[in-house]
């Protein structure tokens, strides 16, 4: 289903990315962006390989992340670094427009692309991230939330834990906040034990010197690039709150949300159907 490969993205410093593609027209390529960010690309292969044939979807591991390069300085890990990877992995491929789909983190960084190259991207798909930055009370009063994310907080406060560990158990210890419904968490478990979890991203964040992935005035800026969007979001999503998508698509003419019920940040894990569904009709 997949091929896989390693493609040259950048001279100085020397940048692989690890990429996956599946089969489909070059015409009709959708390039997916992971989050994390030190995560790799394979927790989103499902239910995307469904899409293959009618679409060529390309999954790259982000630089310091997954199989991609990874060992370099904290200074060359920056959004803006991510964008000039993933422009001249479209080069590569000879992929003049794509489709993109960013998902959490990744949906901040497929932002910065469609605004840095907009002639590139044809259709923009925000998934389980927001275009408005998340009020600090957003998810004020809501007990489940914070009952569900005191394993994590543990993970990042045990001081035996570090580098590529501590993102592990982290995303495991956060697997209840991230997946909704208790009969997803046993698959999802599972598709967290192939991740190659990595922590360069780590460092640059700890240190505080790593750049905000939020373009400014994003909603603005979008509105007027004209590009059509769907943001597509679980209800129950405790990263970003789902009404920020809904608040983003009243705001720009050429953006819809598709809120799912009974999904939380892993809706396409949650919902994988009525998710693939939502994300095939706005492809078609």
């Amino acid at each position: 289903m997949f091929t896989e490969s390693l493609v040259a993205v950048s001279a100085d410093p020397a940048v692989e990315l690890f990429t996956a593609r599946t089969p489909g027209p070059a015409g009709r390529t959708l390039l997916v962006i992971h989050g994390g960010p030190d995560w790799d690309h394979t927790y989103l292969r499902e239910p995307l390989s469904a899409l293959a044939g009618r679409h060529r979807v390309v999954l790259p591991d982000l630089r310091g992340c997954g199989r991609s390069t990874r060992g370099l300085a904290d200074g060359h890990y920056t959004p803006d670094a991510v964008v000039g990877d993933l422009v001249a992995l479209l080069d590569t491929l000879g992929c003049p427009q794509t489709d993109v789909l960013g998902f959490s983190y990744g949906g901040l960084l497929a932002q910065r692309l469609a605004l840095a190259v907009p002639g590139r991207v044809r259709r923009l798909v925000i998934a389980s991230s927001s275009v408005p930055p998340v009020p600090p009370d957003a998810f004020a009063g809501w007990r489940e939330r914070e009952e569900r994310l005191a394993a994590e907080a543990d993970v990042w406060s045990d001081p035996a834990l570090s580098g590529p560990d501590l993102t592990r158990a982290a995303a495991v210890a956060s697997a209840t906040t991230d997946v909704w419904r208790p009969e997803a968490l046993p698959g999802y478990l599972r598709r967290l034990a192939e991740v190659r979890f990595s922590a360069e991203w780590m460092r640059p964040w700890r240190a505080g010197v790593l750049p905000s992935a939020r373009p400014e005035d994003a909603a603005r800026r979008l509105r007027d690039l004209g590009v059509p969007m769907l943001l597509l979001h679980g209800r129950q999503d405790m990263t970003f709150p789902a009404a920020l998508a809904e608040e983003a698509a009243a705001m720009m003419p050429d953006a819809r949300a598709v809120v799912i019920e009974e999904a939380g940040h892993m809706a396409h894990v949650d919902q994988p159907d009525r998710w693939l569904d939502a994300l095939g009709g706005f492809l078609s």
